[in-house]
């Protein structure tokens, strides 16, 4: 049996709802904010009035906050790397009642002309990894159909912004040249390590973001390979809980 055959859409035989960490009386927003980023804590805890009502267990405790937008509550909980733990936690938050779930993180940029400081919205993800094919059947790319629509919330809060495909891999360091060429040669604009997993578990479970069927992912573009990475000094931090409101 290979990977390819992996996908099987019976009833999985543990749920997060049985695990001893999992409260039912820590019912979450049902919007919610996934963010890889440490800067959008400490920004947030000096910035934004927030509550703790929830507290998600992956080797570590974390904690899960609620904040008020514009008349929209909206969850927040840092994840974590890597498509396994990331979709672990993406679980855990729906089984809690988040329906509408975004992604903001880090990507390498595959592609040159893209303006550092620049937010990529993948269209699709390349499914280099093992996770998503527990959610979809096996397949090379994992659509994602609400791309158009918040590049459009992007463009409204005059953010900049490019779409196109993106490769999800599994293994950070063994990111080689020629299979970094292929991606590019497919469109692939940008390589993360959680897009296509998150992607696929959201389309399996039926979580919404932006009035669709999947969460969406938002990454922070970076110049160069991995090793050579440009410091982040964008603002676009504080601008997310904008558009998952707008993106409503």
């Amino acid at each position: 049996m290979s990977l390819l055959d992996t996908f099987d859409p019976a009833e999985e035989l543990i749920k997060p709802a049985l695990q001893r960490s999992f409260r039912k009386d820590e019912t979450l927003p049902e919007l919610g904010i996934a963010a890889f980023k440490e800067e959008t804590f400490r920004m947030m805890g000096t910035e934004y009035p927030v509550e703790q009502v929830a507290v998600l267990r992956a080797g570590r405790t974390i904690p899960v906050y609620k904040l008020q937008w514009r008349g929209h509550e909206i969850g927040i909980f840092h994840t974590m790397m890597g498509g396994p733990a990331a979709v672990c936690l993406q679980e855990s938050v729906l089984a809690r009642g988040c329906r509408k779930l975004l992604y903001y993180g880090n990507c390498g940029v595959l592609c040159r002309e893209i303006a550092a400081g620049h937010l990529i919205v993948p269209s699709a993800a390349y499914r280099d990894e093992g996770t998503s094919y527990h959610y979809l059947p096996a397949g090379d790319y994992v659509e994602i159909p609400t791309c158009r629509r918040m590049a459009e919330v992007m463009e409204e809060l005059h953010l900049p912004c490019v779409t196109g495909r993106v490769w999800t891999t599994d293994a950070f360091y063994r990111e080689t040249r020629r299979n970094m060429e292929a991606r590019r040669a497919e469109g692939c604009i940008a390589v993360d390590m959680e897009c296509a997993s998150v992607m696929a578990a959201g389309q399996f479970r039926g979580a919404e973001s932006i009035s669709s069927s999947t969460p969406t992912t938002v990454w922070t573009a970076r110049h160069g390979t991995r090793a050579r990475w440009a410091q982040d000094r964008t603002p676009h931090t504080r601008n997310i809980c904008a558009s998952r409101s707008k993106s409503r």
